[in-house]
């Protein structure tokens, strides 16, 4: 499946322990299809004022709310593919619009230059991030997902996503994978996409298994750190975890002097 540029979707989440995630991927098997990025390690970095106004604002649940940021699919260099993207949520539905650029081009545009292209997506992103004054990254958040569509609905998704990390320190898509976990040893974050109708089989899945929806934001609880005085420390790496890192790379991982975890 594509990587898509426009979305507009229901976002439900779930809190799940690594045995619930199993019997859901059980339950899934027949119904959905691994994407064309299937295990991947993923790097958001989110761009905001430096008084964070963007999630002082989304945590203050108004009925429109909006968010800034780069993602990338594995640690990235100057020629890799990233993501500019702005995700809003209007009366609980998310429309997302993003653009395709190199990693070097995104840090030209956040340097001030002009994007590469311009195109309906890439003014309307260039208007946000231009309307909110000296904005620019504040937290780099990073983990690892699995990642589904469904067989007859590709607009269907479902994702896990484990080894949460985050940190405000080294702020670039092609430094190493490192920071502090937000979740508990052994929780998955589970996230199900859907632009209309939850499929009828996913609803009896949830059911059977006594699993309910609730409110869980990555970049929320950060930045809650953030305002409890708390600096994230390079403590803990992918390869503390006991699992390769998916996306590019060979998966290896050092730790330097000073801290610092290296991703080659």
């Amino acid at each position: 499946m594509a990587d898509q540029m426009v979305f507009k979707r229901h976002e439900i989440k779930y809190m799940l322990t690594s045995e619930q995630k199993q019997i859901l991927l059980d339950g899934m098997r027949e119904h959905m299809t691994e994407d064309e990025h299937g295990r991947s390690t993923i790097l958001s970095l989110y761009l905001d004022t430096p008084d964070f106004l963007l999630i002082r604002r989304s945590m203050d649940g108004p009925l429109y709310r909006e968010k800034l940021r780069l993602r990338s699919y594995g640690v990235a260099d100057g020629d890799t593919t990233v993501f500019l993207e702005l995700k809003k949520k209007y009366d609980s539905v998310v429309y997302k619009r993003r653009i395709a650029l190199t990693e070097a081009q995104a840090e030209d545009y956040l340097a001030g230059h002009g994007l590469p292209e311009d195109t309906q997506i890439s003014r309307e992103i260039d208007y946000s991030v231009k309307h909110y004054n000296d904005i620019a990254p504040r937290v780099l958040l990073s983990y690892e997902r699995d990642a589904f569509y469904a067989n007859d609905d590709h607009e269907f998704r479902v994702t896990f996503d484990q080894n949460i990390l985050w940190r405000n320190y080294n702020l670039d898509l092609t430094n190493e994978i490192g920071g502090e976990p937000i979740l508990k040893d052994g929780q998955v974050l589970m996230e199900i996409k859907v632009g209309e109708a939850m499929p009828l089989w996913m609803v009896k899945l949830l059911s059977a298994n006594h699993l309910y929806q609730t409110s869980f934001s990555k970049y929320a609880n950060a930045y809650s750190r953030i305002c409890g005085g708390h600096q994230a420390q390079p403590k803990i790496s992918w390869a503390k975890t006991g699992r390769k890192p998916a996306g590019r790379g060979n998966g290896k991982i050092t730790y330097e002097n000073g801290g610092n975890y290296n991703y080659a």
